[in-house]
């Protein structure tokens, strides 16, 4: 295990935690998306400027981290639009099917030819999906306005990973991450307002669940998750983000009692199965 690993593994246990708090619903879902970026921003903006982390040697690279910013945060608001819709388990599912947009998004636009190994862990991790969220669940997808939300997200979510990917390559991860959560919660910010959202009255376990999304699952998260796609193929980090639904659902049982079945603790070995897949190689030589 080399530290962009370990990272991604503690980066994809925080992530975990936010649909668990959701299925809590203590504030609407785009509210709960501003807070947990406005938070994050609120935390590492001044230690950002502490350390002098926002001095850019090329302003152009604003452009890039805006387009990051509001990719991510288009993902979360389409996502939660797709849930208040649909079902948790059919946004979850669409948006899963990521690490497929990431592997033809890179195989046609960056020219880069995802190995077989990625392929063959995909179609194995998406299969432990299907069984996860059950074939009922398949069978019934209904091709309205919030199934094509969910393969929005994840095509928005996909576009961010690679995106992001090719930012990180010029930039430190703190300078990144500061940035594109400021556009982030700007974005959302005027969501909200869009929406008619409420930003305030809420309960204290509200604001403390509040607190938890923007410390936990987005700032900890996402600096472990960007500092491991900086290392890491984009194509690896797409993958090994699915295993966020086998940890959702221990955390659910832990917290708020949800039963887990045998037939997802099956999927979840068939899952990790296919991630597994994509970290093989032939030869001894170390990489990511």
């Amino acid at each position: 295990m080399t530290k962009p690993r370990i990272a991604l593994f503690i980066g994809i246990l925080c992530i975990s935690i936010f649909p668990v708090i959701v299925r809590m619903n203590l504030t609407s879902g785009l509210i709960s998306a501003f807070y947990r970026m406005a938070i994050a921003t609120a935390v590492i903006l001044p230690y950002a400027l502490y350390k002098k982390k926002l001095k850019l040697e090329n302003v152009k690279m604003l452009l890039p981290m805006m387009v990051c910013g509001i990719l991510f945060a288009s993902d979360i608001a389409v996502w939660n639009i797709s849930i208040q819709n649909s079902t948790a388990t059919q946004a979850t599912l669409l948006t899963n099917l990521s690490p497929i947009w990431v592997g033809v998004f890179s195989l046609v636009f960056l020219k880069f030819r995802p190995r077989k190994s990625f392929w063959l862990g995909t179609v194995i991790a998406l299969v432990g999906m299907t069984v996860f969220v059950g074939v009922d669940t398949i069978i019934n997808l209904q091709l309205d306005f919030a199934f094509f939300l969910g393969i929005l997200s994840g095509v928005l979510y996909a576009l961010y990973i690679l995106v992001s990917k090719s930012v990180l390559e010029k930039l430190e991860v703190i300078t990144f991450i500061t940035y594109s959560m400021i556009f982030s919660a700007i974005f959302l910010f005027i969501i909200n307002i869009a929406f008619g959202e409420q930003f305030f009255g809420f309960t204290n376990k509200a604001w403390f669940s509040l607190l938890v999304q923007g410390v936990v699952c987005q700032l900890i998260a996402w600096l472990l998750i960007s500092y491991a796609t900086q290392t890491m193929r984009a194509t690896r980090v797409s993958l090994s983000l699915l295993s966020q639904a086998i940890f959702a659902t221990i955390l659910a049982a832990v917290f708020v009692n949800e039963q887990i079945t045998v037939i997802q603790m099956v999927a979840s070995v068939i899952i990790l199965a296919g991630i597994a897949t994509t970290f093989y190689e032939k030869n001894s030589t170390v990489n990511l």
